[in-house]
């Protein structure tokens, strides 16, 4: 690089003079390395005379093609330390269905605003396949419903919020704010299978059973759109998170279930043995937005370990 910036400045100043002024080196120096470039080459790339300097046709040639390589090394530098601030690269998301519905639009738009020429590419994923896809490595960071096993990954809670009761809207139960879970006891329930979200499953389960019954669930989908579809037909209620209130659907409503609390979270895992630069960019994004939306309040991603992930 250095042979070659030294003889860029020759050939334009055609001095060898002013070549050495503008290099800020001495011109001796100067002299004697052009003179190896040239052995390198095994070409004379310079006519010099006391009076003046020309390029020989080799010169021509040779001053081309090092102009495209410097500014190819600059191109370079340029997108390593575009790349070092996490500027550009990849990321592969995953993401529970429920998380498009409350944070997830929000956070995507503000990191592609900002860090555009990164390629973000979203799964749609349950939650026990986004820890299986993290671990492999095939996704690099996941929204998912905690608990999960295993200290293998790290978790930065995003959401917390409380469950709600769907009904078709020409319920009888329908007519009441909110209602106490008790009066659901005897309703058919729709839920999604245990294995896509253990934790949200198990929430539902041990808050019915507070309320003194264990629901009676007629009807299991892996969807969160579907269930509440088949509310609006009529086939059952559904406790569901208050953020698919987001979801409009015709001939559903939704009430507050005074015994809910805010227990549902929504959470964003990774590898603690993977921090990447994108993916410490992403986090701060994260961080950014959720405590802007005043939807948690969030540890500092950059000190996060799979051991301190449970204080979060």
């Amino acid at each position: 690089m250095r042979h070659l910036r030294y003889f860029i400045a020759v050939a334009e100043e055609l001095h060898f003079g002013h070549a050495a002024k503008r290099l800020n080196i001495a011109q001796p120096p100067l002299s004697l390395q052009i003179r190896r470039l040239e052995e390198m080459v095994g070409a004379q790339l310079l006519f010099r005379t006391k009076r003046r300097v020309e390029l020989t046709d080799a010169g021509r040639i040779f001053l081309d093609e090092a102009r495209q390589i410097m500014d190819h090394v600059d191109r370079a530098v340029l997108a390593a330390q575009r790349a070092g601030r996490g500027e550009t690269g990849k990321l592969v998301i995953g993401f529970v269905n429920a998380a498009t519905f409350s944070i997830l639009p929000d956070i995507l738009q503000a990191f592609r605003t900002r860090f555009p020429d990164v390629a973000v590419t979203l799964h749609e994923l349950s939650t026990e396949r986004q820890v299986e896809s993290l671990r492999s490595g095939s996704i690099d960071v996941g929204f998912l419903r905690p608990p999960i096993d295993g200290d293998v990954l790290s978790l930065l809670p995003v959401l917390r919020e409380a469950l709600v009761m769907a009904l078709e809207e020409h319920h009888s139960l329908a007519a009441h704010a909110a209602p106490s879970l008790r009066l659901f006891a005897r309703e058919p329930f729709i839920l999604f299978p245990r294995r896509l979200g253990p934790g949200l499953y198990d929430q539902i389960i041990r808050l019915c059973q507070r309320s003194g019954f264990t629901p009676h669930v007629v009807q299991e989908t892996d969807q969160m759109q579907t269930i509440v579809s088949l509310v609006a037909a009529g086939i059952g209620v559904a406790l569901v998170p208050a953020s698919l209130q987001n979801l409009r659907r015709t001939g559903v409503v939704y009430r507050t279930v005074p015994e809910s609390r805010p227990i549902v979270e929504v959470a964003v895992a990774w590898r603690g043995d993977m921090f990447s630069t994108n993916l410490r960019t992403f986090l701060n994004v994260v961080k950014e937005r959720c405590t802007a939306r005043r939807s948690i309040t969030l540890c500092d991603p950059t000190k996060i370990t799979p051991r301190t992930s449970r204080d979060c």
